[in-house]
């Protein structure tokens, strides 16, 4: 068996369990839920073990508590399996009024439906995984942490980044699949593929029990890669994946594979940031597209490596994506939320990391290059420039986060720049 490599949600876990009665970890297929869990739990249920399913469906049928009996934290592998297990969870932790009883794993996102009548506010704490940073993977350093980042004084940061241009191309193909970090490089980028492949052929359909087309969600996903880091309107992509085919999807059709998508947690659009300006600006409200990992990017769009080394504008917003993905686990771990921000004047900001308590810290992506870097941090100081510190803190960093370049450093003018092979939580 292969060894455990530590999670950052794993603290999360831990504090979670130690508060509420049950702990809903979810997230995309193969991002490690159940790996992360099984570190935690006392005892297991796997509820889509072929050989006992049946078995445990027909004691959900004549009496679904017994499948809650066990050493605690329990854990109800791929709960979603036997939908009525959600009330029936609710209504234990209510009765045994103690923290940490349970772990549900899932690949779905819970839905009211006649066999789960209640949200479990107040029960379930939500605990949503992705696939794996830079610094889980190991392939980020971490020397300059965003927790430093929120409270440094002004400090020149400490690290060493060893991804190149090569290497960074292959790191955005791979993904960060936990089963793909150690194997061979052609080996670790297929299982990108067969992600892909699964999600299109059977994951959209499993759902919700809804027949889907193949091609059309391979269509889909494609448009959806060409349009990663936009801002780009459904109907948009719903007339860019038409573009070459006479074959035109319905609205509704398409809003219901897009939903699809959502619920297996493939797409995870990043939302706008309302800020307090000096000046009234009509602020844009669309979400920004991404995916959960940039290799579903790339399988969507069946290339590699090589193609992203001869096109960097494409692999420009691949990096991005890749870079959205580490931010929101970091800023997780600081119980914060990543958004995006763009106004009617063009300005625009990659990301905005706000932490509960109202700090907040810019970010520009950028592949690196002298040039780009200056245009990052001339975005970052306009935008700063722009917010009424009377009403809310001023930033506490900007940064320019770049794919290449081995050190980090902060510059004259206070913007840090900080290579995505040296950042971590």
């Amino acid at each position: 068996m292969a060894k455990y490599r530590s999670r950052i949600v794993d603290n999360q876990l831990d504090g979670m369990l130690h508060r509420i009665g049950a702990v809903l970890i979810q997230g995309p297929k193969w991002c490690g839920k159940t790996t992360t869990a099984e570190q935690k739990a006392s005892s297991i249920i796997y509820l889509d073990d072929p050989t006992n399913q049946k078995t445990y469906q027909q004691v959900a049928e004549i009496n679904i508590k017994n499948l809650l009996q066990g050493d605690t934290p329990r854990l109800m592998d791929e709960w979603q399996l036997i939908p009525r297990l959600w009330d029936a969870v609710r209504f234990e932790v209510d009765h045994r009024k103690s923290e940490g009883q349970f772990i549900l794993t899932g690949s779905a996102v819970p839905i009211i439906t006649d066999e789960i009548k209640h949200s479990g506010t107040g029960r379930f704490a939500r605990l949503t995984m992705r696939t794996m940073s830079l610094q889980e993977s190991g392939d980020s350093s971490a020397g300059v942490s965003l927790r430093w980042l929120f409270g440094n004084k002004g400090e020149q940061p400490q690290g060493l980044s060893n991804i190149d241009i090569d290497r960074l191309a292959f790191l955005i193909c791979r993904g960060g699949w936990p089963s793909s970090v150690d194997k061979r490089d052609e080996y670790a980028i297929s299982l990108a593929t067969d992600y892909y492949e699964a999600v299109v052929e059977t994951d959209l359909s499993r759902v919700d029990g809804i027949k889907r087309n193949p091609e059309f969600a391979r269509r889909i996903t494609r448009s959806l890669a060409r349009h990663q880091g936009s801002q780009a309107s459904l109907e948009s992509i719903r007339s860019d994946m038409s573009a070459n085919d006479e074959r035109l999807l319905g609205e509704s059709s398409f809003a219901q594979y897009i939903n699809a998508l959502k619920s297996i947690f493939v797409v995870d659009d990043m939302p706008a940031w309302y800020p307090n300006l000096r000046s009234k600006t009509a602020i844009r409200t669309s979400d920004t597209r991404y995916f959960n990992d940039p290799s579903i990017a790339v399988a969507a769009l069946g290339i590699g490596p090589a193609d992203l080394l001869q096109d960097l504008n494409t692999m420009g917003l691949l990096f991005e994506t890749m870079a959205v993905r580490d931010l929101r686990v970091y800023a997780n771990a600081l119980d914060g939320k990543v958004y995006h921000y763009r106004d009617k004047s063009g300005l625009e900001c990659d990301a905005v990391i706000h932490l509960r308590n109202g700090s907040f810290g810019l970010v520009e992506i950028k592949l690196g290059g002298d040039s780009l870097v200056e245009d990052g941090a001339k975005t970052l100081k306009t935008l700063s420039e722009k917010i009424d510190t009377q009403k809310m803190k001023a930033p506490a960093f900007l940064m320019v986060l770049t794919g290449v370049g081995e050190f980090p450093y902060r510059r004259s003018d206070g913007v840090y720049v900080v290579p995505i092979g040296c950042l971590g939580v």
